[in-house]
C-alpha cells in the first residue's frame, strides 16, 4: 500500500542525464513529486548550461550522485499552483535558479540568504528530507516550493534571460554587498566567460568604468564593441599589467580554473577589493603580503537570496541586461559541453528545451 501511496503522489517527468563521471547525457525517464498546497509547477522552455552543471557531470569536486540531470537556470510557465500560492498564476512567466529548497527557520533565511542556508536544498544534484532526489532543468517540468519561484518581468526574454538566474545574480550579489557599485570607480572583470559578459554589462549599469582582464587578446574588439567595456587588459602581457597596477577600485573574478590571485592584487589601489566568485577544482594559492601592505580586501560570494536575486531581474530589465546566448537542442548538448570546457561559447548555451525535448 505504502508503495502505491507514493506512486499516487509523483509525475512522470523527462530529461537528459549523466549516469557515470564521462559526464555523456542521455534521455531519462523519472519522477518529480505532485504539485503540493504550496508548490508551483512549471514547463520549462529554456535551460542555460552553466560551468558549475560540466564540473558536477564530470564530478570534478567530487560530490556528484548518479544519474544527475543537471541545470539550475530554468525559465518557463507556470501550469499549475498550489492552494496556498499567492505570488503566481497559471501561465506566469517564471524561473528556477540554483536552489529550491532551506529550512526557512535559521539565521540566514531570516535574513533572506537561503542561499547559504546550512540546509540548502540544491536544484539538482541534491536530496529533499524525505530522501528523494533532485532533478535540474535539463527536463521538461519541474514542481518548486513558491518560495524558491521567481518572476520574470515582461520585457525579459526567457531564453537570454535564464542565464542569470545563475551568472547574473552570482556577479550582482558581490557587487552590491562588498559596496562595489559606486558610479565612476574601476571595476576590472577577470574573465570573459558566462559571468564575466554579464558582469561588464552590469556595472556598467551600476556607472563604472569597467576594465576586462583576460588572456584571450582576440576578445579585446568583442569586449569593448559588444559589450561595453572601457578597456581591455591582456593579462598574460607583462608590460600592459605593469601598467595598469594599482589603477583598479575593485576586481570581480569569474576565472573557474586555476590562477594566480597576485598579479590580481597588483591592479588594485589601496582598500581595492578582490571577490571571487569562479570555483577553481583546486586551492588558490593566498599571497598575505599586498593584503597587508595596500589594506587590500579579498572575498567570496555565492548567488544570492531569493529576495535579492528578484532585484537582479528587476534591475537587468530595467537595463535592458540579458546573456548573448548560443541556443542549442538537446541533442547538441554532449557537443555544447565539450566546447565549454575549451571556453568555445559566446557566452552561454541555452537549451532550446521546449521545441527539442520529445521522448
Amino acid at each position: 500500500m505504502a508503495k502505491s501511496a507514493e506512486k499516487e503522489n509523483q509525475q512522470e517527468a523527462f530529461g537528459w542525464a549523466a549516469t557515470d563521471n564521462s559526464g555523456i547525457l542521455s534521455p531519462f525517464n523519472f519522477s518529480r513529486r505532485e504539485n503540493g498546497d504550496d508548490d508551483v509547477t512549471l514547463k520549462i522552455l529554456y535551460c542555460g548550461v552553466c560551468h558549475s552543471d560540466l564540473h558536477t557531470l564530470r564530478n570534478e569536486w567530487g560530490f556528484t550522485f548518479y544519474p544527475v540531470v543537471p541545470g539550475h537556470e530554468i525559465s518557463g510557465v507556470v501550469t499549475k499552483v498550489g492552494k496556498n500560492v499567492t505570488k503566481f498564476n497559471i501561465g506566469d512567466r517564471v524561473g528556477v535558479g540554483v536552489l529550491v529548497g532551506s529550512c526557512k527557520t535559521c539565521e540566514c533565511c531570516e535574513q533572506d540568504l537561503e542561499n547559504y542556508c546550512p540546509r540548502i536544498i540544491f536544484t539538482y544534484n541534491s536530496y529533499n528530507p524525505d530522501g528523494t532526489k533532485n532533478y535540474g532543468g535539463y527536463s521538461d517540468m519541474i514542481v518548486v516550493d513558491q518560495r524558491y519561484v521567481l518572476r520574470f518581468p515582461d520585457n525579459l526574454p526567457l531564453d537570454a534571460g535564464a542565464p542569470l538566474l545563475c551568472a547574473g545574480i552570482t556577479v550582482y550579489s558581490p557587487m552590491k554587498y562588498y559596496g562595489m557599485t559606486e558610479a565612476g570607480k574601476h571595476l576590472g572583470v577577470a574573465g570573459l566567460g558566462g559571468l564575466g559578459h554579464v558582469a561588464v554589462k552590469i556595472g556598467k549599469a551600476f556607472g563604472l568604468k569597467v576594465t576586462v582582464i583576460s588572456s584571450s587578446p582576440q576578445k579585446e574588439s568583442e569586449a569593448i564593441n559588444r559589450l561595453g567595456a572601457d578597456s581591455f587588459l591582456v593579462s598574460n602581457d607583462p608590460a600592459k599589467m605593469k601598467s595598469a597596477i594599482g589603477t583598479m577600485d575593485y576586481i570581480i573574478d569569474t576565472v573557474s580554473a586555476v590562477h594566480p590571485l597576485l598579479p590580481l592584487l597588483s591592479l588594485l589601489k589601496v582598500n581595492g577589493k578582490l571577490v571571487t566568485v569562479g570555483l577553481p577544482n583546486k586551492p588558490l594559492e593566498l599571497p598575505v603580503f599586498p593584503l597587508v601592505m595596500g589594506r587590500k580586501l579579498i572575498g567570496g560570494s555565492d548567488v544570492g537570496g531569493m529576495k535579492e536575486t528578484q532585484e537582479m531581474l528587476d534591475f537587468c530589465a530595467k537595463h535592458n541586461i540579458t546573456a548573448d546566448i548560443e541556443l542549442i537542442r538537446i541533442e547538441e548538448i554532449n557537443t555544447a559541453m565539450e566546447r565549454l570546457a575549451k571556453s568555445d561559447v559566446r557566452y552561454r548555451f541555452v537549451i532550446d528545451v521546449a521545441n527539442s525535448l520529445s521522448q
